[in-house]
């Protein structure tokens, strides 16, 4: 039997994309941002892709009438949780808070078997704990049995060290929830995946900035390279920065896995934030992959990794293309849940609602 989900902050599409993967049939994505909707829209097709307000019963209704006469079995959600910052856990209900508050909601509305909700690890310890403690009772109150861990993608197979807070909902007549064990790391026989093992078979674009590449100039290196590329034959979002001639310079003299502290005193000066200058160790996973703020360079490269090498540290297989911007495009890759950590969830949240008795 094949299960429905519906992605609320889709975004690109990561988290969607890993329950594709385990199985999953994707209904509908629901985002406020075009080029993150046009992306989802392309890499998952026969979804719908929604630009829609989830704080209005409009767009509840109008999920519902997308889906037809699907039934919808699991909801998949990364809300912001700003407004939580300024509000603490006694003003949960504050507007700032609606995008929150319009999960829990349409959980409520739509009796799904079960939901992943993910987020910031900071949100476990906002207010001394209290605003993940009001989330885990609230969804108690509504009818879930329900968990809450910080996960580390590398555990599951991602050449990344990000970290992220998730939360699992299993209907209480159907079962209890729980996590994913590693299939990664000290733990495992399996040790992590690196920088290298992700994109070392890449062409390197030194000379060829600001041009897209359109093929590979060599064989898959690794388990992990055969594992991206599948049977993709187009290289896309391939593009090299360009940097001005003293940032070149400047990241030349940093070692791999170093960052501002191993540069001569009088350069590099006017960037000394914890991150900046900050070339990633390709014997290691990757640091967290940001945004696009051009803090985090190539392991080997004189450069910030384009958007295909962020996108393989995150685990997007190369046939999944980003649109938009090169701005829009690093913003989604950065924002975005890694697909094999979203797989391996889905993955686990499959072994319960599709036990016999809860189909």
């Amino acid at each position: 039997m094949i299960f429905n989900a519906i992605d609320l902050f889709c975004g690109a599409g990561g988290l969607s994309l890993g329950f594709q993967q385990a199985g999953f049939n994707i209904i509908v994505g629901v985002d406020n941002e075009p080029a993150a909707l046009e992306t989802f829209e392309y890499n998952h097709k026969g979804s719908v892709g929604l630009n829609a307000d989830l704080s209005q019963q409009e767009t509840f209704d109008l999920i519902l009438k997308t889906a037809g006469d699907k039934k919808i079995d699991v909801i998949i959600a990364g809300p912001p949780c700003q407004g939580f910052s300024l509000t603490g856990p006694r003003n949960f209900d504050d507007p700032r808070n609606k995008l929150y508050l319009a999960v829990i909601e349409m959980v409520k509305q739509y009796k799904p078997k079960g939901f992943i909700i993910e987020n910031v690890p900071g949100m476990a310890t906002m207010y001394k704990g209290q605003v993940k403690d009001e989330v885990l009772r609230r969804f108690d109150e509504i009818g879930y049995n329900i968990a809450c861990q910080i996960l580390k993608a590398c555990d599951y197979g991602v050449p990344q060290m990000r970290k992220r807070l998730v939360f699992m909902g299993v209907r209480k007549d159907i079962g209890e929830p729980h996590f994913p064990k590693p299939s990664f790391g000290p733990e495992t026989d399996r040790p992590y995946r690196t920088c290298r093992d992700a994109i070392s078979d890449l062409p390197t674009r030194e000379s060829e900035f600001g041009e897209n590449s359109d093929s590979y100039n060599g064989p898959a290196i690794t388990e992990y390279q055969k594992l991206m590329r599948g049977d993709c034959s187009v290289l896309s979002n391939h593009v090299a920065t360009n940097h001005k001639q003293f940032v070149k310079e400047t990241i030349a003299l940093v070692p791999e896995g170093g960052n501002y502290k191993n540069l001569p005193e009088g350069i590099g000066e006017s960037r000394n934030f914890h991150m900046a200058w900050t070339r990633l160790n390709g014997n290691a996973p990757a640091r967290t992959v940001d945004t696009g703020h051009r803090n985090l360079f190539h392991y080997e490269l004189n450069r910030v990794p384009t958007v295909r090498e962020n996108a393989r540290i995150q685990s997007f297989p190369d046939n999944f293309v980003f649109k938009g911007t090169r701005t829009k495009q690093d913003r989604q890759v950065g924002n975005a849940v890694p697909p094999l950590l979203g797989q391996a969830l889905a993955e686990e949240l499959l072994k319960i609602i599709a036990k016999e008795g809860n189909l």
